[in-house]
């Protein structure tokens, strides 16, 4: 047997294929389709629906004042001092004695330090020498006129009587006009004379610097043998001022509030004040006055505030922290009873906008409900709500942009 039979029993016969109907094609993709629908169905009803929200309560917000009211708006300031004087001599001198020092207490009019007064005492005792001189020519103008006085009267009575001819009363007239113009001259000189005198001893007194208030001083700035002068000198070596007083009973507060949020301070609102040194110590105060004007770079308005007390603690120029409440309110009439809504809290990822309002979203039945609040400050994550929910309200938090009303929500852990 050759090779090439051998290769041809080795050969396996195969079955003609069989074709398919197009009736079973058709009914086993419909079969799929139904399938795949069936599964749909099931996912849409088993898995959750809506959009992934969390939720927050809104809480009453806590009492920060012992009258019970909650801060509407905070702002941060500086303790200042309405009363404050760099205090300087009227003229330029020498200092040869300076009597505070830092931290002293002065009253109104005290001697605080005292100038070189050689030159002012000399011509104090010039001018007295002047005066004296002036009177003596007053004086004797005074006796010149008296004697000339009576012989002008008898030469009128002679004149009258033709004893003497009218050129000798003329020379007599003029004799009297003399005198009694010459009398004139030296009291008008004892009144120069004396108030050169007032202005010598008003020089002489202006040696003597004194505090023009009482207060605390809080800088010396000169010492004894320097030059001061009240306008600045030429090569700035000397001093302007011998110390600064500050009257610590003129002490309040000044803050920065953005022009957005000035509508909620008013005149004499009550406000309380936290100083950064001590900030467990709430001080009462009250708002003396809204500076009316703005500041462009910052976009803010400068308020002033009063402390109610005074209190040693108190420094110029400590921080401070300002909390503001809200105005109060009269008392409620016997024709309404609407009580006045307590202000509540909110995280701030729950709201919306910012200002005096915004928008948060409030939970229910599965779906939201868009709803527009009056918003007062923020502390750290918490906005406060003034109004437009109520205590224990649902509120949505999350991704605020996909949410509208009667959106349906699915609330997430």
């Amino acid at each position: 047997m050759d090779q090439a039979s051998l290769i041809e029993q080795l050969r396996i016969e195969r079955p003609a294929p069989v074709a398919r109907s197009r009736g079973g094609v058709f009914w086993w993709s419909a079969g799929a389709i139904v399938t795949v629908a069936l599964l749909g169905v099931a996912a849409f009803l088993l898995l959750p629906r809506g959009v992934p929200i969390r939720i927050a309560l809104a809480e009453v917000a806590p009492q920060e004042s012992s009258s019970g009211a909650v801060s509407i708006l905070d702002a941060s300031g500086y303790v200042v001092a309405r009363r404050q004087a760099t205090v300087s001599a009227k003229i330029t001198g020498k200092v040869v004695t300076v009597a505070i020092e830092e931290g002293q207490h002065v009253e109104r009019d005290q001697v605080i330090a005292r100038l070189d007064d050689s030159n002012a005492r000399a011509t104090v005792t010039q001018v007295r020498a002047q005066l004296e001189q002036s009177k003596a020519n007053f004086v004797a103008a005074e006796v010149a006129f008296a004697n000339a006085e009576p012989t002008f009267r008898r030469n009128e009575q002679q004149l009258a009587r033709a004893v003497i001819s009218a050129q000798a009363f003329d020379t007599a007239k003029a004799n009297y006009d003399a005198v009694r113009t010459s009398l004139e001259v030296a009291a008008r000189a004892v009144e120069v004379t004396e108030a050169n005198l007032a202005l010598a001893e008003r020089n002489l007194d202006d040696t003597v610097v004194r505090a023009p208030f009482a207060g605390i001083v809080t800088v010396k700035a000169a010492q004894e043998g320097e030059m001061v002068s009240p306008i600045s000198a030429g090569g700035g070596f000397t001093r302007t001022g011998i110390g600064t007083i500050v009257d610590m009973s003129s002490l309040e507060v000044e803050v920065d509030v953005s022009e957005s949020f000035i509508n909620r301070v008013e005149p004499e609102q009550p406000v309380t004040v936290k100083l950064n040194a001590y900030p467990d110590w709430s001080i009462p105060a009250r708002v003396i006055a809204i500076i009316p004007t703005a500041d462009r770079a910052k976009a803010t308005v400068k308020v002033r505030v009063a402390l109610d007390a005074g209190d040693p603690r108190i420094l110029p120029e400590m921080g401070a922290r300002v909390a503001f409440l809200p105005p109060e309110t009269a008392a409620p009439s016997a024709t309404t009873s609407v009580a006045r809504e307590r202000p509540l809290i909110v995280p701030r990822e729950a709201v919306q906008g910012n200002g005096d309002s915004g928008v948060i979203f409030v939970v229910a039945d599965g779906s939201v409900e868009r709803r527009t609040v009056r918003l007062g400050a923020q502390s750290g994550a918490s906005q406060l709500v003034l109004s437009g929910v109520t205590a224990g309200t649902r509120v949505a938090l999350g991704d605020l942009s996909l949410l509208a009303d009667d959106v349906r929500v699915r609330i997430v852990e």
